[in-house]
């Protein structure tokens, strides 16, 4: 366990010279002190405190499961998985410990536990093109796919939407509900492409770009739509058309950050992280929608250069 996790710590370290001292230092302000702000706002709720512990297991087993060094584990280290329990425990502790600084025990302590559980899920099925099954996503949309077969995410969303409805007298549940799917979503779109997906589809990089982002708004408002249905009948439709609007613009910025720090997958899931967490809190402080908004603008600009970079005619 000591040599597997004094590897990972290497792993990450390099990662984190590869970003530069300036990109870690912004990018890292900000996660902190957007997480930060989050789970003191969850740990001073009574009911808020319980949403953390099924958020952080569902983020981890959607990682886990499309690992792609599990199979090399097992075949090296059949006893591996308390290691995975380690890692993943470590991962988890800040949030833990914020939860218990406010009296909050039993969630942190479930938290822990639940993602302790993970390293004992089995990785995601790799299907052979003769074997594969039908999906309801065009194949276009590979990280969807992807996520509903590998890593599990898809189905999370029946669940969600059953809690929904049996809760939908109180508005508080399908938006809860959905606010848990956006988070799910974004974590298909964490790991970049290979580049031999990416160059043969770049002659126009714009308008490729454009339909990237239309295909994953357009999944996002299939499966988004029966939540926001509950939230509008149940309280009106107002806040739901804020709250799909908002989830709309989560999506489309995590999209783009996908392909604006392409390759460089640490930057490109800090990023994601970052417009996460300062869309969660965008009423918290007036600052967090100007800042939303300038991020919103710089990754459609960063996201064109970019990929502009790998054009070929």
């Amino acid at each position: 366990m000591k040599a597997y996790l004094l590897l990972r710590g290497r792993v990450l370290g390099r990662q984190l010279a590869e970003l530069g001292w300036w990109r870690l230092l912004l990018l890292g302000a900000l996660l902190m002190i957007t997480l930060g702000k989050a789970l003191v706002t969850l740990s001073q709720h009574a009911a808020g405190q319980w949403l953390l512990p099924p958020v952080a297991f569902l983020l981890t087993i959607g990682q886990h499961r499309q690992r792609a060094d599990l199979d090399f584990l097992h075949l090296t280290a059949p006893h591996f998985r308390p290691w995975l329990a380690v890692e993943y425990a470590l991962w988890s502790v800040p949030g833990a410990l914020v939860l218990c600084s406010f009296g909050r025990v039993e969630a942190g302590l479930l938290t822990l536990a639940l993602v302790c559980l993970v390293a004992w899920a089995p990785a995601g099925r790799k299907h052979s093109a003769s074997l594969r099954r039908r999906s309801l996503f065009r194949s276009e949309a590979f990280e969807l796919v992807s996520g509903v077969r590998q890593s599990g995410t898809g189905l999370a969303w029946l669940p969600l939407l059953l809690g929904a409805f049996w809760w939908r007298q109180y508005a508080m549940a399908p938006a809860v509900a959905l606010g848990v799917w956006v988070l799910l979503l974004t974590s298909v779109y964490a790991t970049p492409e290979p580049w031999v997906m990416l160059l043969p589809a770049l002659r126009q990089p714009g308008r490729w770009l454009r339909r990237r982002v239309a295909l994953g708004l357009l999944y996002f408002l299939l499966t988004a739509a029966p939540f926001v249905w509950l939230m509008g009948s149940a309280a009106g439709w107002g806040g739901a058309g804020a709250l799909l609007l908002w989830g709309a613009a989560v999506q489309t910025m995590v999209v783009l950050a996908r392909y604006a720090f392409y390759p460089n997958a640490l930057l490109v899931r800090l990023t994601q992280g970052a417009v996460v967490t300062v869309a969660c809190l965008l009423l918290g402080h007036p600052v967090y929608p100007v800042l939303l908004l300038v991020a919103f603008f710089g990754l459609i600009w960063k996201s064109r250069q970019q990929l502009s970079t790998f054009r070929h005619d």
